[in-house]
């Protein structure tokens, strides 16, 4: 299934595809700041209470405590894309 990113604007909703949204919209590119967390990689399924509600975690995935005390899912791949051991 196709994802796309929806905008409304003055009630007129506009649909565009995900391989497209880069070239249609005007991207900055931002560089991620070099931040402390603490996270373990858990070998249950286990649920995060957040403040966008329920959040799933899968065996495997890494429980991680952020910057404000938050905790939060994070899938194996994008966890050792995004972090490095200190």
């Amino acid at each position: 299934m196709k994802r796309r990113l929806i905008i409304k604007e003055n009630n007129i909703l506009t649909k565009i595809d995900e391989d497209a949204v880069e070239e249609l919209l005007d991207f900055t590119e931002y560089r991620k700041k070099p931040i402390v967390i603490k996270a373990i990689q858990l070998n249950n399924e286990f649920e995060v209470e957040t403040l966008e509600g329920v959040m799933r975690g899968d065996k495997g995935d890494y429980l991680i405590i952020g910057i404000n005390g938050e905790l939060y899912p994070c899938k194996p791949d994008i966890f050792e894309q995004t972090y490095d051991e200190v």
